[in-house]
């Protein structure tokens, strides 16, 4: 069973549909096929969407050959590690969802710091 960032187990990001996660299980876990490391859970702001956007990574727009309805501020979803610390560098960074991000993105950010982006 995987773990979370805070050492208890994996939560769900959320489960509704379509369901995120590399695995689309709803959590964010991920494994060797998963390249682009999908360990973050999100609670999009207009701001992070705008910029992941701006980088490549097209949440906002629907993508219905998918079944994919689009993000919004609000929704939460499984994100790419690299979008998140690009984020957070860049002083645009999201609200994490501590207990559904998966324990390996202790790897690349310290706790403290993803306490300080955290979901109140």
């Amino acid at each position: 069973m995987a773990s979370n960032v805070l050492g208890t187990a994996l939560q769900s990001c959320c489960a509704e549909d379509p369901v995120t996660g590399f695995y689309r299980t709803g959590k964010c876990d991920t494994g060797i096929e998963d390249k682009g490391m999908h360990v973050v859970c999100v609670q999009m702001t207009d701001a992070f969407l705008e910029f992941a956007r701006d980088c490549g990574n097209d949440l906002i727009s629907p993508a219905p050959q998918y079944g994919f309805p689009g993000l919004k501020e609000g929704n939460r979803w499984c994100v790419c590690l690299g979008t998140v610390v690009d984020a957070i560098k860049a002083g645009i960074a999201p609200q994490i969802v501590l207990e559904a991000t998966h324990i390996s993105m202790l790897e690349f950010l310290d706790l403290e710091v993803l306490q300080e982006y955290a979901v109140a």
